[in-house]
C-alpha cells in the first residue's frame, strides 16, 4: 500500500440502505468494512436506512458499496457532493444512466455500440407488435433494477402479460428486450484498466437472482476461454461502453457474445458488489490484487 492509512481520515461505507438490493448491500458493505479497517483504515459502517445523512458530516470521505435506488442511481452520489465529501465510483449523472436500462442503451445506441434491440412495454398495450418487432424469447426487466430482481425470460408469447406484471411489481418503466442465445461475459472495470474478462455459465433459464446468490451451480470461467486478440476486443468494447455513459473510478460490464461472435451490451453497473466471492474481486485477484488492495485502490480514487 502506498498511500499511509491515515491519509484516509475517517472513512464511511456506507451500506444497505431500502433498496430491493439491502441484503447483498449488506454483505458487500461488510466485506470491504473489514477490509479496510485490517489495512489499519478508520473505517466505519453507515447505513442511511438507519441514520441520518447529515451524520457524514463527521467522516473524510466516502466507500460506497450501497446496491439498487437510493445509493447507485445518482441520490446519494449527490449528497455527497452537496456535503462536499470525496466518494468513490461513478458521479450524479453517470451513476443515474447506468441504474436506468433503458436511457444507457439509448446513449450506447446513439453512440453506435451493439446492444440488443428493445421496446418500453406498458399495461394494455399490443404485445402481438412487440412480439413481431423483436420476435422471441424476451427478457423483460425492470429498468431502475439491479441482481436481476424482477426479471423474466419469455419463451413464449402467452407468458408476456405476466412476465410485465411481475416486473411491473418492482419499477414503472420496463422493458422488453431481445433475447442473445449464446455466452455471458462479465468485464470489471477499474479506473482506466478493464481486468481479466469472466465467463459466465448457469443451468438456470439466465444469470438471474438464484444463480448470483444462492445456486452452486454457476460456473465462472477464468481465463473466459477467449483468445486473446478477442478478450482484448471485449475489454475495449466495456471500456468504450464504460465511458461512453461518463462512468469513472470503477464498475462493470455485462455482454453477450451470439453465434456469429457478435458481442452485445447488455448493461453497467457503477456499484459492484463486493464481497470477497464477487465478479470485480475475482479478476482482480486474476490480475494479481487481493480483496483488501482492491479496496483501497478504489479508495484511492477519493483522494
Amino acid at each position: 500500500m502506498t498511500t499511509s492509512p491515515q491519509a484516509y481520515g475517517r472513512v464511511a461505507v456506507l451500506l444497505g440502505g431500502n433498496s430491493a438490493e439491502r441484503e447483498i448491500s449488506l454483505r458487500s458493505g461488510a466485506a470491504v468494512l473489514a477490509a479496510l479497517q485490517g489495512a489499519g483504515v478508520d473505517a466505519q459502517a453507515f447505513d442511511p436506512a438507519e441514520r441520518a445523512i447529515t451524520e457524514l458530516r463527521q467522516f473524510d470521505r466516502a466507500f460506497i458499496a450501497l446496491h439498487g435506488r437510493g445509493g447507485e442511481d445518482g441520490c446519494m452520489q449527490g449528497a455527497l457532493e452537496l456535503l462536499d465529501l470525496p466518494y468513490t465510483g461513478s458521479g450524479v449523472l453517470a451513476s443515474a444512466l447506468g441504474m436506468d436500462k433503458m436511457r444507457s442503451k439509448q446513449i450506447w445506441l446513439g453512440q453506435g455500440l451493439p446492444t440488443p434491440a428493445f421496446r418500453r412495454l406498458f399495461a394494455g398495450m399490443d404485445f402481438d407488435a412487440v412480439v413481431a418487432e423483436l420476435g422471441l424469447p424476451l427478457m423483460i426487466k425492470p429498468a431502475h433494477e439491479g441482481s436481476s430482481i424482477g426479471m423474466s425470460k419469455v419463451d413464449r408469447r402467452e407468458q408476456l402479460e405476466s412476465a410485465y406484471a411481475q416486473a411491473a411489481q418492482y419499477d414503472a418503466l420496463v422493458i422488453a428486450e431481445a433475447y442473445i442465445q449464446g455466452e455471458e461475459f462479465t468485464i470489471p472495470l477499474l479506473g482506466e484498466r478493464a481486468l481479466p474478462v469472466i465467463r459466465l455459465q448457469t443451468p438456470h433459464a439466465f444469470y438471474d437472482y438464484d444463480a448470483k446468490y444462492r445456486a452452486g451451480d454457476t460456473q465462472y470461467l477464468l481465463p473466459c476461454g477467449l483468445d486473446a486478440q478477442t478478450e482484448q476486443a471485449l475489454q475495449d468494447l466495456a471500456r468504450r461502453a464504460f465511458a461512453g455513459l461518463g462512468a469513472r473510478g470503477w464498475g462493470r460490464i455485462d455482454a453477450m457474445r451470439d453465434a456469429q461472435g457478435r458481442f452485445w451490451l447488455l448493461e453497467i453497473n457503477t456499484v459492484p458488489g463486493m464481497t470477497d466471492h464477487s465478479l470485480v474481486p475475482m479478476a482482480a485477484r486474476a490480475a494479481g490484487l487481493d480483496f483488501p488492495r482492491l479496496c483501497l485502490r478504489i479508495l484511492d480514487q477519493t483522494l
